[in-house]
């Protein structure tokens, strides 16, 4: 089955490729913040692109480090972190009280600041769709990702209690083919697989492996590859796609780089800056 169901009608069709808002839309808005995502549902993304830790008590929350970053987010006591603070080893109303909208990211000094925004739960981004009157808003798709590693079993839930506690969100909110999760922890995606073998899942690859890509995601059965663009070639696009393996580069932000990969036809774009990238591809299909 199509993992993107409204790119089959576009297949023929110049520029098809679809829009993935990276943490929300990061090169102008706080990251993994619901007014980033605010942001790129409004702009028209097709996929608003997250990362998920677990809390002390279980709960999803949606941002990208093991640790509360100190770059991105000030204390409870409105005052610059000190020390690096385990997201694993908080309740989510302790994590609640970290400002990660104040500070602008250095990376993206165009960032416009939203003051007070907190780490959301995973929940409260999908009760906020679910609510929301914006067209888009249930259409719009959720490209998930695990946040765990081998080597630090201390930054999140054994594999199975990740991905059931994902399913479970899926389920709650009737989620369906709207959903896909990656990771680059394959344990995650092989035990979501095991527990919902419905799930779209993508395998994150940050450098070029030794072995064949397209055998990685068959010995996954993923439906997607979500390699770094960086090293991507049309070869690799034309063997995934000759298995019917879907393509989802990360994280591209540059026209020449989208018009590289638009070459290529990959099916999708993972981008910081999606507003750009989209007129980047209205323009290409005319």
């Amino acid at each position: 089955m199509n993992p993107f169901p409204f790119l089959a009608a576009l297949a023929l069709a110049a520029g098809a490729f679809e829009v993935e808002g990276h943490r929300g839309a990061r090169w102008v808005r706080p990251e993994n913040t619901l007014a980033g995502f605010r942001y790129a549902l409004e702009a028209g993304v097709d996929t608003l692109e997250l990362d998920l830790h677990v809390t002390r008590d279980d709960v999803l929350v949606v941002t990208h480090d093991p640790f509360v970053n100190p770059a991105l987010c000030l204390g409870p006591d409105g005052k610059r972190l000190e020390r690096q603070v385990l997201v694993r080893g908080l309740t989510f109303e302790e994590l609640r009280r970290y400002d990660c909208g104040t500070l602008i990211n250095p990376r993206f000094p165009q960032q416009k600041p939203q003051p007070k925004e907190r780490i959301p739960s995973f929940d409260e981004l999908l009760a906020w769709l679910a609510k929301s009157k914006h067209p888009r808003a249930k259409l719009v798709r959720l490209n998930v990702e695990t946040k765990s590693e081998r080597e630090h079993p201390e930054y999140a839930p054994e594999p199975e209690a990740f991905a059931r506690l994902v399913l479970a969100a899926k389920d709650k909110y009737k989620l369906g083919r709207r959903l896909v999760l990656q990771s680059f922890d394959f344990r995650t995606l092989t035990a979501a697989r095991k527990l919902d073998p419905s799930v779209i899942t993508s395998a994150l690859i940050e450098n070029r492996p030794e072995e064949s890509i397209v055998e990685i995601a068959k010995t996954l059965k993923a439906d997607i590859v979500s390699p770094n663009h960086e090293w991507l070639t049309r070869e690799d696009v034309e063997a995934l796609h000759q298995h019917a393996i879907k393509v989802v580069p990360w994280t591209a932000n540059t026209e020449e780089s989208w018009k590289r990969l638009a070459d290529y036809g990959v099916d999708a774009i993972i981008t910081d800056n999606p507003k750009p990238l989209l007129a980047f591809r209205a323009k290409s299909r005319k």
